[in-house]
This record gives structure tokens, C-alpha cells and sequence, in this order.
């Protein structure tokens, strides 16, 4: 993207039209005020919060049910911030993202039915470094008995 004549390939300034952009900008401006290195459940308590005074609806801990064969199984997953009913965000607070954070994010998509989530590990400075924004991907065509 360019502004100004320079390109910025940063998340403030990329707009992918799915209302991550604000959810983005509030998860900034908490780790601004609040710095790295506080819990988990701190930084969602914060993001709620501004993410209400932005005028988005935000729901905390949502239960994810688990379906195994058509059985509902009593496991107890949570997702941590639902943005609007269709933005899962999804907080860390580690030295640095690995794969599974990602892996878990995407199957939460997958699972809650969401199209797009972002996974924030607000002990990075500055966030950006780790942000992600993840979509579901689709399940393989390829049948897990195949060699």
C-alpha cells in the first residue's frame, strides 16, 4: 500500500474490508498504554474495553462446542474475543508466536464457523511483529487412510 509516496505494508494502514482494521488499531493502542509483559486475561479485559468505546460489540470467553461423529463432547474450549459476532481474536502472551498458535487460531475459525481471526502476542514490540491475520483453511480433499 502507499501513502504519501512510500510504501507501507503495515496492519494500520491495510484495509482487508473485513473489519479487521479497527480490531487492529484498538489491539495497538492497549499495548500502548499498557506495554508487554502483563497476563493474558489483562490485555482481554483492556481490548474489550476499547473495543467498546470504538462502538464494536465484543463477547469474552466464548464457549466452543466440540462435535465428535455427531456427538456434542462437554470439552471446554473458549475463544477469547469475538469481535461483531464474525471477528475471532485470539491473545498471547509468549516470547514469540509458534506454528500451533497459528494452527489453533485456524481450526477455532473452522470450528466456530468464523471467517477471519487475528492472533495477537502482546509481548512483541512493537505488536505488528506479532500480529497475525489468519482465514480458515479449507479441509483436504485427501482421505487420511491414502499413504
Amino acid at each position: 500500500m502507499q501513502r504519501n509516496g512510500e510504501r507501507t505494508d503495515d496492519f494500520r494502514t491495510d484495509d482487508f474490508g473485513d473489519g479487521t482494521r479497527e480490531v487492529i488499531a484498538a489491539l495497538m493502542e492497549v499495548q500502548s498504554v499498557m506495554g508487554p509483559g502483563l497476563l493474558e486475561s489483562v490485555y482481554e479485559a483492556c481490548l474489550c474495553e476499547e473495543l467498546r468505546l470504538r462502538g464494536l460489540r465484543v463477547t469474552r470467553q466464548v464457549p466452543l462446542p466440540l462435535f465428535y461423529k455427531g456427538i456434542a463432547l462437554d470439552i471446554g474450549y473458549r475463544l477469547d474475543v469475538v469481535v461483531d459476532g464474525r471477528i475471532l481474536v485470539e491473545l498471547k502472551t509468549v516470547d514469540r508466536l509458534i506454528p500451533i498458535h497459528q494452527a489453533q487460531v485456524i481450526t477455532y475459525l473452522r470450528l466456530a464457523g468464523l471467517s477471519v481471526g487475528l492472533l495477537a502476542n502482546m509481548n512483541d514490540m512493537p505488536l505488528r511483529k506479532g500480529l497475525r491475520r489468519l482465514t480458515p483453511s479449507k479441509p483436504s480433499a485427501r482421505s487420511y487412510d491414502e499413504p
